[in-house]
């Protein structure tokens, strides 16, 4: 070999180590942050990787995610988010509106993928649905304008209902819009709203200990993350108040709540995981548009009626999307 081939092949391989750095270091990291618990959401994160995949990108290959969940505790999420910040990561998705918040304070900069069932016009995350304008977009689950469709559904099970307890958790910043949704559905179909707040699961067995006292004909349970967690305990007391209970997803019914009736979240979450990928690729949060779902699934589970003794009319099982056995 002579001697400038040989010097040149030796230098190819001192830089082998370097490009091999260089190409671990230019792998993007996203910051997964979400106002749930990690236990109760991994199929929507196993939803997430999905989406990411469709655009070409598989964790621990060709993306790295950090992942912090708040476990419903809304006050730990400003630091997770300035955390990500500091660190100057690629993306950060922000599930829920706690998470998608606090993101936004955070940086005006590093793009944010959303999903939050709030206005994400009048909470200040873009400008507009079209045109976002800023460094975040996502997914909008509209969980506040279909409490008027639940109310019609409750009103099916329960044509003479009168009194409508409904279970929230006034620390969530969706909280008030929902609320506002509902109490105008209800005053225009003659129903009082009675509304309870839960942020603590002991405060969930206060509320339906106060639920039990008065009696009701019916019960809401609101679209809150933290709710979500509790997912079992709530249905489990509302299988001991022994009324119909209409849900804002398709995992209460899954844990053995009557029916459910809203947007499809896993779905919301595949969205958002080819979002997030399209965005690491090079396209720009203000260019792409805010997502809505177009449909929205009624699921009913008919264990939970033929224990609670209810006889489903005719006309909602032939609307259900799914029926759980």
């Amino acid at each position: 070999m002579r001697r400038r081939e040989f010097l040149a092949a030796v230098g190819a391989a001192a830089s082998w180590p370097l490009r091999a750095r260089a190409q671990q270091a230019a792998m993007p990291t996203v910051g997964f942050l979400s106002s749930l618990s990690e236990a109760t959401s991994t199929h929507l994160i196993s939803a997430w990787r999905r989406g990411l995949s469709e655009t070409g990108y598989v964790e621990g290959k060709t993306v790295a995610v950090e992942y912090r969940f708040a476990d419903g505790q809304y006050d730990r999420v400003p630091a997770f988010a300035a955390e990500f910040v500091r660190r100057g990561l690629s993306l950060v998705l922000a599930a829920a509106p706690p998470a998608a918040l606090a993101a936004k304070i955070a940086t005006t900069t590093i793009p944010i993928v959303f999903i939050v069932g709030l206005d994400p016009v009048a909470a200040g995350l873009v400008a507009s649905l079209n045109h976002p304008g800023g460094n975040a977009t996502g997914m909008s689950l509209i969980t506040g304008p279909l409490g008027q469709k639940r109310l019609e559904i409750l009103r099916e099970l329960a044509p003479k209902m009168r009194l409508v307890p409904m279970l929230v958790n006034a620390a969530s910043p969706d909280a008030l819009p929902e609320l506002r949704d509902v109490q105008s559905a209800a005053q225009a179909m003659g129903l009082e709203l009675q509304v309870v707040s839960a942020r603590t699961p002991e405060e969930i067995d206060s509320a339906f200990a106060a639920f039990a006292q008065q009696r009701p004909d019916a019960l809401l349970i609101g679209s809150d993350p933290f709710l979500m967690i509790r997912r079992e305990q709530v249905v489990a007391a509302a299988a001991r108040l022994k009324v119909p209970t209409v849900y804002p997803f398709r995992e209460f019914a899954a844990a053995g709540g009557l029916m459910s009736y809203g947007t499809n979240i896993a779905n919301a979450y595949r969205q958002a995981g080819i979002y997030s990928g399209r965005i690491l690729k090079g396209d720009k949060t203000a260019d792409l548009p805010v997502m809505q779902p177009t449909t929205f699934e009624l699921v009913i589970n008919l264990k939970a009626a033929k224990e609670l003794g209810i006889d489903l009319p005719a006309t909602l099982h032939a609307r259900s999307d799914e029926v759980i056995e």
